[in-house]
């Protein structure tokens, strides 16, 4: 099932996605319409609710002209994984911004855990500001991004599926030149609009979120193509590492790792100027698109 929200006019709702991803309408919970939150829902959810497929007389509703929101607003920092596919590992390794590896490292010995503010969070279809006054070196990263559902602390890997709500995705924009120049990655990637998210939640029973396609285009041009399956840390992985250290909750937020094909990869670099539109696709979730103003 795939889960968004949407503006009204008494307010964001939760709505049910169709398979096209072409329509929407009311989402479902023990068979009753469900009027609450998405952070409730997620919550709700993993206490035992069941989310039921939509009636047949179910009133279904076109989703083009509906404002669509981030699916989620999470209440802590958007955890990310720097460096998860050994050929973007590489690609940064050689491209002179990375001050984290050691010389001749391409893949780190561990998970490399950073974070997003959630301020930086806009949703489908929303406008990335390129902040032209603080940095000439606008950079997309696709990414596959783990919803938490249940909570829990010092998870272990064969449990850790248990703990997923579902998945979206998430593009880690990130100013390069101030990622560099601090010698820290938060700064670079929290200025705000730097973290498109959506355009919705697939459910985890929905995709095998360790097989899936993820790509990524700027004006149509395709920059990056892999597999999750390439992923140096998996998803188990992931969620133990960060679960050893603090407890996960609902409604958390993990974005993996980005594939190769970024724009300090190429030679000469290809950054983002405004105008530019990105495409992120991930094969069973559907296409986060967003433009640079």
């Amino acid at each position: 099932m795939k889960l968004a929200r949407i503006q009204t006019a008494t307010g964001p709702r939760v709505v049910a996605i169709s398979a096209d991803g072409k329509n929407y309408c009311q989402t479902f919970k023990n068979g009753a319409a469900y009027e609450g939150d998405m952070e409730s829902l997620i919550s709700e959810f993993v206490a035992g609710a069941k989310l039921t497929n939509p009636p047949a007389d179910a009133d279904w509703k076109a989703l083009d002209g509906t404002k669509l929101l981030a699916p989620l607003s999470p209440r802590r920092n958007v955890f990310c994984v720097g460096k998860n596919y050994h050929e973007h590992a590489r690609e940064f390794q050689q491209s002179g911004f990375d001050s984290s590896s050691k010389d001749g490292e391409h893949a780190p010995p561990y998970p490399v855990i950073f974070t997003k503010a959630p301020t930086s969070i806009i949703a489908d279809g929303e406008a990335v500001d390129a902040h032209r006054q603080i940095t000439s070196q606008l950079d997309y990263e696709a990414e596959l991004a783990i919803v938490i559902g249940k909570a829990g602390k010092a998870i272990s890997k064969a449990n850790a599926w248990q703990h997923i709500f579902g998945y979206t995705i998430v593009n880690d924009v990130t100013a390069r030149d101030l990622q560099q120049q601090h010698r820290q990655w938060f700064l670079g990637k929290s200025i705000d609009t730097f973290c498109p998210m959506g355009p919705w939640i697939a459910t985890a029973d929905a995709v095998d979120a360790a097989n899936l396609t993820i790509q990524c285009r700027v004006n149509g041009e395709l920059r990056q193509d892999a597999n999750t399956a390439d992923l140096i840390f998996d998803i188990p992985t992931l969620i133990e590492t960060l679960s050893a250290a603090m407890e996960l909750r609902p409604g958390d937020v993990i974005a993996t790792g980005t594939p190769a094909g970024v724009g300090l990869g190429f030679k000469p670099p290809k950054f983002l100027q405004p105008g530019d539109v990105m495409a992120v696709s991930i094969e069973g979730i559907g296409t986060l698109t967003n433009r640079v103003v």
